[in-house]
């Protein structure tokens, strides 16, 4: 398939090329990381980052080091900013295919269901103490979540934005109902307190099993959904016109949506569930890329990484030693950005 032009109705603009970009944010992303794993009551600097990962990877010696400032490093706080990261870019990733597929920009897997129907998903086995099928139960909410509103959005005509979100909107609530019943009636003690914790986004449980989950899933299925840009933006000229492309649009729309819900639960599973993320990211990032998807999808990718990050380095030291959960910051700043958009958008989104 040829390469498609994007639709547009402001005049094109000149923009700095992918090539610079990319290379400029993952070294931005890669500075956030050293600089957030300092950042805490313990004393460290980015050297003492850098020797550390050098050391465990093998590419030099520990020993200058303490014991005790290696292990905060490598056992603590590295593994929880490499999820944040991985995380961040699967959210971003995730919103910014979702608005392509339902040529929605207020579509995201939080709004859409898919975040909830993953926690519902995430804490039934967490009550059932079979903590090793979390992500498999999240992927499963995921993907119940995104048929069933996919399939309310087309009740008595077609899927239209408008009835997306509110179809969404209606799954999001019973999931979340679910997931409450499901709490009341089985929680005791300290598990309500930790469950609670989760379902408003934390990352204060990460550990490098959580790294391996959300980084596979980023790279793997990151990969594929950057690889389908040019089909994305076949789908910003409508369903009649991507079919006029060749493109089947049923057979692509469901197999990227059904990438989108595995990537969605594998993030859920290691973070809870954490708004505003994939509904934010695309349009600030969009705003440097253009709407076309080959320049768009990586580098919302790696903004939504560095995004997180600094979340996340907000919510366990603001008030320190009390931790925020992460997903209290993010709709902190992404609420303000959402009542923007409304404005902006002056309801079309919604017809």
């Amino acid at each position: 398939m040829t390469a498609l032009a994007t639709p547009t109705s402001t005049p094109v603009r000149r923009r700095a090329p992918l090539s610079v970009v990319l290379p400029v944010g993952v070294v931005l992303l890669v500075a956030t990381v050293l600089v957030c794993v300092t950042i805490g009551p313990a004393d460290l600097g980015v050297a003492d980052v850098a020797r550390s990962i050098a050391g465990h990877l093998g590419l030099g010696s520990r020993d200058a080091l303490p014991v005790l400032s290696d292990a905060i490093v490598w056992e603590l706080r590295l593994p929880r900013v490499l999820t944040a990261a991985a995380v961040g870019a699967g959210l971003a990733l995730a919103g910014a295919v979702m608005q392509s597929l339902t040529r929605n920009p207020l579509a995201d897997p939080y709004l859409l269901g898919l975040s909830s129907g993953a926690s519902l998903g995430a804490v039934a086995v967490l009550i059932l103490g079979i903590s090793l099928l979390l992500p498999v139960a999240a992927f499963a909410g995921a993907l119940a979540a995104l048929i069933a509103t996919l399939s309310l959005a087309r009740v008595g005509g077609t899927l239209t934005p408008g009835r997306a979100v509110l179809a969404g909107l209606a799954v999001s609530q019973l999931a979340a109902a679910g997931t409450s019943f499901v709490i009341f009636w089985s929680a005791t003690g300290d598990s309500y307190r930790e469950i609670l914790n989760w379902l408003l986004g934390s990352l204060a449980g990460a550990s490098w099993r959580s790294v391996a989950i959300a980084g596979v899933a980023v790279v793997l299925v990151g990969l594929v959904l950057i690889g389908s840009a040019t089909r994305l933006d076949a789908f910003a000229f409508g369903d009649t016109a991507a079919a006029a492309l060749g493109i089947d649009v049923d057979r692509t729309r469901w197999t990227l949506m059904t990438l989108v819900a595995l990537l969605t639960g594998a993030m859920v599973a290691v973070s809870g569930s954490i708004g505003f993320v994939g509904l934010v990211l695309p349009h600030a990032v969009s705003a440097l890329t253009g709407p076309a998807h080959r320049r768009l999808l990586p580098v919302v990718a790696v903004t939504g990484a560095i995004f997180l990050v600094w979340a996340d380095t907000l919510a366990r030291t603001l008030f320190d030693p009390r931790e925020l959960p992460v997903g209290i910051v993010t709709a902190l700043i992404g609420v303000p950005v959402f009542a923007v958009l409304l404005r902006r958008r002056r309801g079309n989104a919604w017809t």
